[in-house]
């Protein structure tokens, strides 16, 4: 998931400069950020069509499976060392508090809620994913240790789902229904990307796209895209508790497949927009407010943008934005508060001064970020 000039991938750091990024990567984050742009950007359309309902599901269906699987994978190091605590409060939880009262405050503009409070333990639209990677990671020297650790994220996953009663604390319920894939991505290895990228599983993809996409037009009056969300229990979907792990099982089994032929789809070469993959840390996080902006802005008043001609200008306009908002300009004027330089937070190891890679907190947060944000609903 972005946003530094040296993101660390899975490429071994120890080569040289050039060598140390993998396009293969950048070009998935940028992809999959536009499509998190998209996303929002369709929502509003989404009563006026079926075509664009079904469109939204499908992407629902793997965008932040895909992000979340790839954040696994870069989480694989995390071992509570006091370097990777430090990366992780600079690269995540600084800001997620920026941006969950940046959001609060504007949303109460933007959705005429005046005394909508400042709360860090409720996040507030795009910053839930921040709050949940951080506690991902945390956990991370748990999921290494344990002999199974998918099924058992899996059965927790299910659990959640069975209860109405977890709460919006830190978004618990999409944390704890999300994680299966967190926990996929740690136990990854270069090769199982490597089997994606054959021409075989490219071509394979070609039919299960498709029958994806007639199933998801088909699933319009159902609305199953809710189960996309993960943010909700059985109960609070209005079916019985029993749907609640069967239709766990039955997403994580679809979002899988659909995230792989996505990854299988991603070119490995250098493209145009491979050094924008560095920037989707601010893409994802920024793009929100112009999405949230779009409501007071009547920008979906006229007519003509509940039709198809307004379908196709709302995606184009998303993907040209959160393009724009990855660029370096961008990230020059918003580093300070996503990649903040906090030397005087953190105290020196004992007995030894910072070494090269560890002293330098601001590249540190950049590759914390850059490792597992590729961006999120």
């Amino acid at each position: 998931m972005s946003g530094s000039r040296e993101t660390a991938t899975a490429v071994d750091r120890s080569g040289p400069p050039a060598a140390r990024r993998d396009a293969y990567f950048d070009n998935a984050k940028y992809l999959a950020i536009v499509l998190v742009a998209v996303g929002h950007a369709w929502e509003p359309l989404r009563s006026d069509s079926r075509t664009v309902t079904a469109l939204y599901t499908f992407v629902y269906a793997f965008h932040m499976p895909a992000f979340i699987v790839v954040s696994g994978y870069f989480s694989r190091g995390f071992d509570a060392s006091p370097a990777r605590i430090r990366r992780l409060v600079t690269g995540v939880a600084v800001p997620y508090v920026v941006f969950e009262v940046a959001y609060t405050l504007f949303t109460r503009w933007s959705d005429h809620a005046p005394d909508r409070e400042i709360s860090l333990l409720d996040p507030l639209y795009l910053t839930w994913f921040l709050a949940a990677l951080f506690i991902w990671r945390l956990t991370t020297p748990v999921w290494r240790l344990l002999r199974w650790p998918l099924p058992v994220a899996l059965a927790i996953a299910m659990l959640a789902s069975l209860s109405s009663s977890i709460g919006n604390d830190l978004d618990l319920q999409r944390v704890l229904q999300f994680l299966p894939y967190f926990v996929l991505g740690l136990c990854l290895r270069p090769e199982h990307f490597g089997l994606l990228r054959r021409p075989r599983v490219r071509v394979a993809a070609v039919p299960v796209v498709g029958c994806a996409l007639a199933v998801a037009y088909w699933a319009v009056p159902h609305q199953g895209y809710r189960w996309f969300f993960h943010r909700y229990s059985a109960e609070q979907l209005g079916v019985p508790a029993w749907y609640g792990p069967v239709m766990t099982l039955v997403t994580f089994g679809c979002s899988l497949v659909l995230a792989a032929c996505f990854l299988a789809w991603v070119p490995g070469r250098r493209t145009w927009f491979t050094a924008l993959g560095a920037g989707t840390l601010y893409g994802y996080l920024l793009h929100g407010f112009v999405a949230q902006g779009a409501k007071p802005a009547h920008w979906y008043g006229p007519a003509w943008m509940h039709g198809p001609l307004g379908a196709l200008t709302a995606t184009l306009v998303a993907a040209v934005v959160v393009t724009l908002l990855c660029t370096p300009p961008v990230r020059r004027v918003f580093r300070c508060v996503m990649e903040p330089r906090m030397e005087w937070a953190f105290r020196m190891e004992e007995g030894r001064p910072e070494r090269a890679g560890e002293g330098r907190p601001a590249q540190d947060g950049r590759r914390n970020a850059a490792r597992v944000l590729s961006g999120s609903r």
